[in-house]
């Protein structure tokens, strides 16, 4: 049976002079459109060398030349000279009145294993990724516009693959779930991998898609060829090469469990041909129910009993909340309120209850208030829900601490703890609620409170003075942050960067209610906000997403801009300007050395913005901060408030 062909118009009417060639696309298929002696023929566009662009070279002696190793075909049936046995396909030509047609085969779809794979992945419930399409994941990039086509899986392409894994980290520490980034072979997949590392210390769950070269070329060191096990081998939890279609399926399933259950990093690796090649027939069932258990793990009995007796006996409870336990927020603050107990946050956890409520103390360490502080410093019971105690969270290990947490690991990581509770946080809360309720505590509710409020009073009037200061050296942070603070919606997420500027956002912006904050944790990697705000703004399409970062950090991904402006992302950023890597410059200060290659030359970012086709404003004033914040707030798309700032004030 005849194949049956479908025409297509690959060019306007006489296109080429006489002896050319150009590239043209039939359908999908590429074209090595020719005009040889007056006449139009079409040959397949790849040579069969090396797959060469033949639109891209010339005729010569009545041949198409390949333009990268020089292999001939005849324009009319796409023989090679006498001696050769390779030969081009060739299709059918029409001269319209309305241009150049040309017939190729009907397409029909195939089902290759990358495509097979990526149905698992959304099946699995992965709706979002963030990469580069190039060479050598294009089978892989084909079967994710397949699943975006279907509705089910969001792609944002970026402009550097850093970006991608940034923004994957960011959709999985807004959400909890994983998220997708996507690389070619060599350079791409070892973009990623900063972006992968900042997620694995902070235990978001994402999976990273490489590329690779063809299996044939493997290991002499071809083009772009690394060996991509050994690269991702310290970041990934779990690494795997696709080789065929018989368990490629369920290795997808596994790589979506190993990001979800472990909440790490899990890669798949796709050489070329075999992401292209045909995928199992039927397709296995992969199905995710009965593969996933609960995480509702009940504490230990004589661990929570010991918790129990500890917290009855103390003088003062103080709780404090870290990023892990943010699923949890409602629950804790109910028990706190129960036992009358301070709750701090830790910096990543800033947000997780409001500074307004009687029992906030605010962000605890480098980034925290003397709120917080002071109340730690006078409980002599901490109890410790998802935090790490690291060394810029500055918990005391000199207090009775009972910390719970779902990884195990987590407990007593740094230096051992009085009671260490293995469970699920809300498990754990409801559990030291029930057994805590009615129970009568040695300080009163009035005493909490009335310290609590003294401290926050103390706190807000050195703000207001901060933020009286002069804008002679250009804005102060205190000042911006108030206004911030005033302008920023409920409901908000903040991606917030690594710098003076962090510092400055956790002291003086007080979070309301349904706020968030996104930032590079443990790795501290500056340049996080704005992808990780591409990320959450994939994630939360009908939430405010907003970001704060100077300009050091924002000048690494600068570009995304443009991204945010392609995929009408409306992320707000707030720019702090002072054209200097000002923590750097202050840490060199602090051990007593000269400032040295920390200033910066910036361009206006204002106008780069509005260049980019993003709203634009920069301000120097302090009198300018409010309305220039309200009209950040109020645009529609993607925007950059840039604020000239003094070093030595963020």
């Amino acid at each position: 049976m005849a194949e049956k062909q479908q025409w297509h118009k690959v060019a306007d009417k006489d296109p080429l002079q006489d002896n050319s060639v150009m590239n043209a696309v039939a359908g999908v298929q590429a074209i090595c459109l020719t005009k040889f002696e007056g006449k139009y023929y079409a040959l397949d566009n790849h040579c069969p060398h090396q797959g060469g662009p033949l639109g891209e070279g010339l005729i010569e002696n009545g041949f198409v030349r390949c333009p990268w190793h020089g292999y001939e075909y005849a324009p009319q049936d796409g023989a090679p000279p006498g001696g050769y046995d390779d030969r081009v396909d060739t299709y059918p030509v029409e001269e319209r009145e309305d241009g150049i047609y040309v017939a190729v085969p009907e397409e029909e779809p195939t089902d290759t294993i990358a495509k097979q794979m990526m149905e698992v992945a959304t099946d699995w419930g992965i709706d979002a990724c963030f990469g580069m399409v190039g060479h050598s994941n294009l089978a892989v990039a084909d079967a994710i516009r397949t699943e975006e086509i279907k509705g089910k899986l969001k792609f944002i392409g970026v402009r550097h693959e850093g970006a991608a894994s940034f923004a994957a980290s960011g959709y999985a520490k807004l959400t909890g779930k994983p998220a997708m980034c996507l690389g070619i072979a060599g350079p791409g997949s070892t973009n990623l991998l900063t972006g992968l590392w900042d997620a694995k210390v902070d235990r978001a769950p994402i999976i990273a898609l490489s590329g690779q070269v063809q299996t044939q070329v493997l290991g002499p060191g071809a083009f772009q060829e690394i060996d991509l096990s050994a690269a991702f081998n310290s970041v990934a939890e779990w690494s795997q090469t696709v080789l065929n279609n018989k368990n490629a399926s369920d290795l997808m399933a596994l790589a979506v469990k190993h990001a979800q259950v472990n909440r790490d990093v899990a890669h798949l690796i796709f050489p070329d041909e075999i992401a292209f090649a045909e995928g199992a027939d039927p397709r296995p069932e992969t199905p995710k129910l009965g593969r996933v258990s609960t995480t509702e793990i009940a504490p230990p009995k004589a661990e929570l009993n010991q918790a129990i007796e500890m917290i009855k006996e103390a003088k003062l409870v103080t709780i404090i909340m870290g990023r892990g336990a943010n699923e949890f927020k409602d629950e804790i603050i109910q028990l706190a309120e129960k036992i009358e107990a301070p709750v701090i946050t830790t910096f990543k956890a800033k947000g997780q209850i409001l500074d307004d409520h009687p029992l906030a103390c605010g962000v605890l360490g480098r980034s925290g208030t003397i709120v917080g502080s002071t109340m730690m410093g006078r409980a002599d019971v901490l109890l410790v829900f998802g935090a790490s105690f690291s060394n810029h969270t500055g918990i005391s290990a000199t207090k009775k601490i009972i910390q719970v947490d779902f990884d195990r690991m987590t407990l007593g990581k740094f230096h051992p703890v009085d009671v260490p509770i293995w469970g699920d946080i809300g498990v754990t809360c409801k559990a030291l609620g029930e057994a805590l309720d009615g129970v009568e505590f040695t300080y009163s509710r009035d005493y909490v409170r009335r310290e609590i409020e003294g401290r926050w009073k103390l706190w807000r009037e050195e703000k207001a003075h901060r933020a009286a200061e002069s804008d002679e050296n250009g804005i102060n942070s205190a000042l911006l942050f108030r206004e911030m603070s005033t302008v920023c919606p409920e409901d908000a997420v903040i991606s917030v960067d690594v710098g003076n500027n962090t510092y400055s956002f956790g002291r003086y912006f007080e979070a309301k209610k349904g706020q968030e904050c996104l930032m590079s944790g443990y790795l501290g990697s500056i340049g996080f906000a704005f992808p990780a705000a591409l990320g959450a703004a994939v994630a939360a399409p009908d939430r405010p997403i907003w970001a704060v970062a100077g300009d050091g950090g924002f000048g690494q991904y600068a570009m995304e801009i443009t991204t945010a402006v392609k995929y009408n992302l409306p992320i707000k950023l707030v720019l702090l300007n002072n054209s200097e890597i000002g923590k750097i410059s202050k840490e060199q200060r602090g051990v007593n050395v000269d400032v040295w290659a920390t200033s910066l030359v910036n361009p206006n970012f204002s106008e780069f913005a509005q260049s980019c086709g993003a709203w634009g404003k920069r301000i120097t004033k302090n009198d300018e901060v409010l309305s220039a914040m309200q009209e950040l707030s109020a645009i529609d798309g993607p925007g950059i408030l840039e604020v000239m700032t003094d070093v030595l004030k963020i």
